[in-house]
């Protein structure tokens, strides 16, 4: 599948890291570091506008490894850009650490998954059918 996209930004094009990658990196768009005190966030620009087809999003999830080793994760994970949005893709980064976190200009902050969806018709009813599992929520299905 070919994408349109607009570059707006000095970085590269988000890519595949690795033949298996699902999604692809995203590099903050900012002239100076940004500073992210603990439990702070920022609304960190890419750069980027994209044109998706018709039932596909592209999804913005963290980077395992700037959580695992910084702290810097993404609020409304996974974030979703809808087929019909235009705009530039920007990041919510937060600073889940406990000292301060500077990203860099350039600096890989995210990553994006291009995935199909399909649009469905809610059909208001009185009664569901039954399962084994039934009304159990959270944990309900045991440790194991």
């Amino acid at each position: 599948m070919k994408i349109k996209i607009i570059n707006r930004s000095p970085n590269p094009l988000p890519k595949y890291e690795t033949e298996g990658s699902a999604g692809m990196d995203l590099r903050a768009n900012i002239e100076a570091p940004v500073t992210l005190l603990p439990l702070e966030r920022s609304l960190i620009p890419t750069g980027l506008f994209i044109e998706l087809p018709d039932s596909y999003e592209a999804q913005v999830r963290p980077r395992s490894g700037l959580a695992a080793k910084r702290g810097l994760t993404l609020l409304n994970t996974p974030g979703t850009i809808d087929s019909d949005y235009r705009g530039e893709i920007k990041c919510i980064v937060v600073n889940l650490s406990n000292e301060a976190q500077i990203i860099e200009p350039g600096e890989r902050i995210a990553q994006m998954v291009i995935a199909k969806y399909e649009q469905v018709t809610l059909l208001e009813a009185d009664f569901l059918e039954e399962t084994v599992r039934g009304a159990g929520g959270f944990g309900s299905t045991g440790k194991q």
